[in-house]
């Protein structure tokens, strides 16, 4: 890539687990990143299966900390969701929706298809003004702490491959394709434009 700072966006569905931990991870690395959601509001877990508590995006992670404290604090502190938003917090105010958001990127990370399919339909909706392209990698990360920090590793490390890369053109197939063999991992890519 070019001299200048890889500006690196990671999206999740909600911008709570995958995409705040591969934030505060590519953070302490030094990266100059943003994190996102790419759904219409933030859903946590419910006490039940099927009703998730659901905010809005204006909602802080402070509110919705002190909001699930109010509605149950020993379950919200056993399933992880408070530890969470108090890392979440310390990062940023709040969740960001990535349609929402105006600044350009070199490179996007998506957490799972569906939000790298809502990410490309977004970028390829909006009308071309620039012509820089953007690089869109799907990188399959399970939702759960575990997963997110092994997703924010392997993520950051395809940052740091992204930055040693003369020609970002010709040599992201190959990088993608030799950290593929290596990690058994699979990813999808495209380049939009802005």
């Amino acid at each position: 890539m070019s001299s200048a700072p890889l500006r690196v966006a990671v999206v999740c569905m909600r911008n709570i687990n995958r995409s705040m931990e591969a934030h505060s991870i590519l953070r302490s690395k030094g990266i100059n990143v943003r994190s996102f959601a790419a759904g219409s509001c933030v859903k946590l877990p419910g006490r039940r299966p099927h009703l998730p508590v659901v905010y809005d995006f204006a909602t802080t992670y402070r509110q919705m900390y002190d909001d699930l404290v109010r509605k149950d604090r020993e379950f919200y502190t056993h399933n992880g969701i408070l530890h969470i938003l108090r890392r979440n917090e310390r990062i940023k105010a709040r969740a960001e929706r990535f349609q929402e958001c105006t600044d350009c990127f070199d490179v996007i990370f998506t957490c799972e298809e569906s939000v790298y399919d809502k990410v490309v339909e977004h970028l390829c909706s909006r009308e071309e003004e620039t012509l820089q392209p953007v690089h869109v990698i799907n990188v399959e990360v399970e939702d759960d702490p575990e997963g997110a920090m092994l997703g924010a590793f392997l993520i950051c490390e395809l940052c740091q491959g992204l930055q040693q890369l003369a020609d970002t053109q010709d040599q992201m197939g190959r990088m993608l394709l030799q950290v593929e063999e290596r990690t058994g991992k699979s990813f999808l890519h495209t380049v939009c434009f802005y």
